[in-house]
């Protein structure tokens, strides 16, 4: 099938005539070339009879410089459609738009989820999305001046499209951007916009007061609006909570985030390749280990088998991914005691064992936090003479009595049940819809794990199982964590005695690799959920798209959702209960 195909055999030309305009051959995964005014109908087809009821990536692509491309159809959005039911490889939908007026039909009538990735791919390519209810920036302020991952838009202190810069290698020298460039000139405003005079808007949903109402005797009160954070413990990190209140009673919620946004995807794009992979430390930076793992999968479904990783390497790998997963769990837990009023003697507990692994991370990859240890092909390295004796003893014997000791303590808790079951409820149904992944949605009942519905690495060698709670509360968000902890000890034991001898490294190695001309969205289980990458080549040595697909980002969709009705102190739970971070949020 190609773009040349005929349109009485394109599919679903029956079900929704003219939708398919093309079939487009990838890598991985071919391609539906979806006309914008049949998007919707298509996408509502795809979910009521095919099955395919999770959008779960959304995401833009300029194409102002791709060869073969015109400004006709300069801007792509791109849809990942996945069913939680089948598992397996994603529905791809793709709608191309002209360069004077990117106009695409929302899709949060049939995906409630594509609710901040629309206002994302808005705020960095200046899509609009008609029918979108509030389609602002959200991780720029309006005050910024253009859309920055357009392939035209120049930084003020721009240098050159790619790295690495000609006045770092081979020439190596360097004058610093601030001397070339007057102080003050690197600040740009919309036209027609006075910093002065701008004071940003308050989001509020229009709700009934629930005080007074004309009842003698009711008391009467006011709906206030309060800022959670930015700079406050609860908020996990510099992100703020718009909540409007009838007393103690959540009316209205707007997450507002960005504050830490750095446009990582536009640094990602200027990187080489192997660049990239010390920056994703800086994502969820809890999880280094798993960010290293799905870019390094990414890249090599572009690469092709030519860099399978050997087999000890595989071994690795796992280790390391599910090592994280009880990090991020541990820390998590802790966290959320902390959130709930347990003041900082359970974070106390589990942060002591995570420091025990990150004694492995630090002693296999050099560092704690920031590991850059995955490479294209395999591992940077392999681990030290008894690192694997150390894990063992930490796998077999202390890690599983500590997590025993967690949910000795903690979960028969009658204050920790008391303020948990049965608040921030989130049914099965809103949490696919909304486009949820990892404990916050198997903390609703829905047992989908990549690991099981669609393998990678060698996860279809190892026995477990996947943890799913059908409470749909932040008490069920809660024991899912507890219990993949075991989970992951039961993958950790059985990889630590299967891993083999033998090379750590496959592929050609090197600084730079050049892959074909394509594109492939990849991802993997990560702790918080679906963590992918989806990535654009020109064939050259420099990815042309580099897109994240944030678990903490997307899993915020229900933040508002599971709030409202509950009580001011219930809001910070409901957070916590997320596990956001603000690296990945932000990006």
């Amino acid at each position: 099938m190609s773009d040349a195909q005929s349109a009485t055999s394109l599919p679903y030309q029956d079900a929704v005539p003219g939708a398919v305009l093309a079939v487009e051959k990838g890598l991985l995964d071919d391609s539906l070339i979806v006309a914008p005014d049949k998007l919707v109908p298509l996408a509502t087809y795809l979910r009521d009879h095919e099955g395919y009821d999770m959008l779960s990536n959304l995401t833009a692509v300029d194409y102002l410089k791709f060869k073969g491309r015109t400004k006709a159809d300069r801007f792509e959005v791109v849809y990942h459609l996945y069913s939680t039911r089948r598992g397996g490889r994603p529905k791809v939908l793709k709608v191309r738009l002209p360069e004077d007026n990117p106009v695409a039909p929302s899709l949060i009538s049939v995906y409630p989820g594509a609710n901040l990735q629309e206002r994302e791919a808005w705020d960095l390519y200046g899509i609009r999305f008609t029918g979108h209810p509030n389609l602002r920036r959200i991780l720029l302020w309006e005050g910024f001046n253009g859309h920055p991952m357009r392939k035209d838009w120049l930084e003020p202190y721009y240098e050159a499209d790619v790295k690495p810069f000609k006045s770092r290698h081979p020439d190596g020298y360097h004058a610093w951007a601030e001397d070339r460039n007057p102080w003050g000139d690197n600040v740009r405003y919309p036209d027609g916009f006075d910093p002065e005079t701008w004071q940003s808007p308050v989001q509020t949903v229009p709700l009934p007061r629930h005080g007074g109402n004309g009842v003698p005797g009711a008391i009467k009160t006011e709906r206030l609006v309060v800022n959670m954070g930015p700079q406050h413990p609860s908020t996990h990190g510099v992100f703020r909570m718009v909540v409007e209140l009838d007393g103690e009673t959540v009316t209205a919620l707007e997450p507002e985030m960005g504050y830490l946004h750095r446009n990582h995807e536009k640094i990602g794009e200027r990187n080489t390749y192997l660049m990239n992979m010390p920056y994703t430390d800086r994502l969820d930076y809890l999880s280094s280990m798993s960010n290293n793992l799905a870019y390094a999968i990414a890249v090599e479904k572009l690469l092709g088998d030519e860099y399978k990783p050997p087999e000890r390497a595989e071994y690795l790998r796992v280790i390391m991914a599910e090592l994280t997963r009880i990090v991020n769990h541990l820390f998590s837990v802790g966290t959320f005691l902390n959130d709930l009023g347990a003041f900082f003697t359970p974070l106390l507990y589990t942060v002591r064992e995570r420091e025990l692994i990150l004694d492995l991370f630090e002693a296999a990859s050099g560092s704690r936090m920031m590991c850059n240890y995955m490479r294209f092909g395999g591992v940077a390295r392999d681990v030290p003479d008894g690192w694997l004796d150390q894990c063992r003893q930490l796998v077999y014997e202390r890690l599983p009595a500590k997590i025993d000791e967690l949910d000795r303590y903690l979960t028969g808790n009658e204050i920790v049940q008391q303020r948990c079951v049965g608040v921030g409820y989130l049914s099965p149904e809103d949490a696919i819809a909304l486009s949820c992944t990892g404990p916050q949605l198997r903390g609703s009942g829905v047992p989908y794990d990549i690991r099981k519905a669609e393998p990678y690495s060698i996860y279809d060698r190892f026995d477990f199982s996947v943890v799913a709670f059908d409470g749909c509360d932040v008490y069920s968000r809660y024991l899912v964590r507890i219990e993949e902890m075991r989970e992951s000890i039961k993958i950790l034991k059985q990889a630590l005695k299967q891993i083999p001898e033998g090379p750590i490294q496959g592929g050609k190695g090197g600084y730079t690799v050049r892959p074909p001309v394509g594109d492939v969205y990849s991802r993997i289980e990560a702790p918080k959920g679906e963590l992918g990458f989806y990535l654009v080549s020109d064939g050259t040595g420099n990815p042309y798209r580099y897109r994240v697909r944030p678990p903490s980002f997307i899993n915020l969709t229900a933040l508002a959702p599971m709030c409202i009705g509950n009580k001011v102190a219930d809001s910070v739970i409901i957070l916590g209960a997320i596990d956001i971070v603000l690296g990945e949020v932000d990006r």
